[in-house]
């Protein structure tokens, strides 16, 4: 009976050493997510029984992992609650604020922290640099790759492109220069906003030009309402809505720079086809 036992003990001492060389022995144990946007990384690299906890909003609709995100514990992105969990690592975008930084370095807590990709290519590289950082090189790489594989799907579409306006509840849109302008561009479409940058929908404009369809994003969202004031409340965009062809960027691929804006490209290009 007692060697039964010792056996058995034998295995499982064998069986966790085995689990942490695979895992590498620089892999960071215990991790602290700030922000929605970490998280969404966190869940994707990290082993779960790694993650002390997430942010508030890791279950929230605009997180594009918040299945994954199930079960696992939150904490308020504040200094004292973040160091009362003992972190090894802390991963964020803008959450704790600026100077969390400062109050982690004391302790000897490193911060990864994550950018605010304004392309396609950055976002492959905010994939890679953070996949890394989490122990999981391997992992990044082979994301990236499937990310190359599905821009070429799209690539290799025909046909001439169809112009689309983006537009959200508070009435802005997006040109040139913005993240929500390249992933036009990877879906084979062209924008049909003049202007670079975010600016207020082009009233005036759609007036007497058309686009051929609308990129509607947040109209899902509880938090995001046509105010009185919104643009999005004119007689004129909201025939835009009503007449034209929508496709519905949900809140989960366009809120932050992630591989998953890659839902939102293949979205577009698939209602552009469809106006054909």
């Amino acid at each position: 009976m007692v060697r039964t036992i010792l056996a058995a003990l034998a295995c499982l001492l064998l069986s966790a050493c085995s689990q942490v060389a695979e895992r590498g022995a620089d892999a960071p144990r215990r991790i602290v997510s700030l922000d929605y946007c970490a998280d969404q990384y966190v869940l994707k690299f990290a082993d779960r029984e790694d993650i002390l906890a997430l942010s508030p909003d890791a279950r929230k609709r605009f997180s594009y992992m918040r299945a994954e995100a199930a079960g696992i514990p939150t904490v308020r992105p504040r200094a004292a609650d973040v160091l009362a969990l003992q972190p090894d690592m802390v991963v964020r975008t803008y959450g704790g604020g600026h100077d969390i930084a400062d109050f982690m370095q004391e302790p000897g807590v490193p911060v990864v922290q994550i950018g605010f990709p304004q392309s396609i290519t950055e976002v492959r590289g905010e994939v890679l640099r953070v996949g890394t950082e989490l122990g999981k090189p391997d992992e990044a790489v082979a994301l990236v790759a499937e990310m190359e594989r599905r821009l070429k799907v799209l690539a290799d579409r025909p046909g001439p492109p169809r112009e689309v306006l983006y537009m959200t509840p508070a009435g802005v849109t997006a040109g040139e220069g913005t993240l929500v302008h390249e992933l036009f561009v990877a879906a084979g479409l062209r924008n049909f906003q003049d202007r670079p940058g975010w600016n207020p929908l082009p009233l005036e404009r759609l007036a007497y030009e058309r686009p051929d369809l609308i990129a509607a994003a947040f109209f899902e969202s509880k938090t995001n309402h046509v105010d009185n004031w919104s643009a999005a409340r004119h007689p004129v965009a909201r025939a835009q809505l009503r007449e034209l062809p929508v496709v519905a960027l949900e809140g989960s691929w366009t809120s932050c720079g992630g591989w998953f804006l890659l839902d939102a490209v293949e979205a577009l290009a698939t209602a552009g086809e469809n106006t054909r």
